[in-house]
């Protein structure tokens, strides 16, 4: 048996034509390792991982054995892998394309302690390899595509922090105690900084650190307080100072850059959504 990175895992075998494999670590979630691949003949080596690995197929199918036992896992499916478990990987029929991360222990032993409202006694454990939850994958390729062109945003933050809540409360060995969270103060101190820093890009954690409160704490306070996830109380701030700017005159594209969306188009989707005409529109009824 191997422990291994997961880049020493590639290197083992080399890629092919009409092979890729992308691997980075995500700054937004504390150096977390991503990968995303595409293989046609490349097979892993049996090895292990200090870490879990979490993900999703995202086109053809991965044939893999785990703990001696052979399964395979398609789009629809999510994927976890234990620290320590052996297994290996390879392509089935014409090859997969898949998105993995790699998560140390620390960060789901945090999200699990944050859903139970206590210290966990022993390491969280996926009860299966292999999952279907069409719904749960789907949350986590558009999280993890995000990520990787670069464009994480506080929603997408929120989004992959849904997924790990959900994995670890429907297929890992934890039962999470039900809670009430009622207003806190430090919300307040949240929301105030979401309005002094509408055109920054926002993420999760500084959030939670002002709010005082735990990610997951902070996420159901702050939906039960204010009405929105942050993310969307973020876009409905921008689209009220947008209002502001385009009632002053100034043309869309400059209130798109003054208010932190990411083109016109952006807001133009934003806008029409929430005011039911485009920004132009408004402008030249203002």
């Amino acid at each position: 048996m191997t422990m291994m990175s997961q880049p020493e895992a590639l290197q083992e075998t080399p890629l092919m034509t009409g092979e890729r494999a992308r691997f980075w670590r995500e700054a937004r979630h504390g150096a977390l390792e991503c990968l995303s691949a595409t293989f046609r003949t490349h097979a892993y080596a049996p090895h292990t991982h200090e870490t879990y690995v979490v993900g999703v197929i995202v086109a053809g199918c991965e044939g893999f054995t785990i703990a001696g036992l052979k399964t395979a896992a398609r789009p629809g499916d999510v994927c976890f892998v234990n620290p320590g478990e052996l297994h290996d990987g390879c392509p089935v029929g014409d090859g997969y394309a898949y998105r993995m991360a790699y998560p140390e222990v620390r960060f789901l032993i945090d999200i699990a302690e944050d859903l139970l409202g206590r210290r966990l006694q022993a390491v969280p454990l996926f009860r299966a390899p292999v999952v279907r939850d069409p719904m749960l994958a789907a949350m986590f390729a558009r999280a993890h595509h995000r990520l990787e062109e670069g464009r994480g945003s506080l929603y997408d933050d929120e989004l992959f922090h849904q997924f790990f809540s959900t994995s670890l409360c429907r297929y890992a060995d934890l039962e999470p105690a039900s809670y009430q969270v009622g207003h806190h103060p430090g919300l307040a101190r949240a929301r105030d900084y979401i309005d002094a820093y509408l055109c920054e890009n926002v993420d999760l954690a500084t959030l939670a650190s002002i709010a005082g409160l735990s990610r997951h704490h902070f996420l159901r306070a702050f939906r039960k307080t204010y009405g929105l996830a942050p993310h969307a109380f973020l876009l409905d701030r921008r689209v009220h100072a947008a209002r502001r700017l385009l009632l002053q005159g100034l043309a869309p594209p400059d209130v798109a850059t003054a208010c932190g969306f990411c083109d016109q188009s952006h807001l133009n989707r934003v806008f029409k959504g929430r005011m039911g005409v485009t920004p132009g529109a408004f402008r030249a009824a203002s």
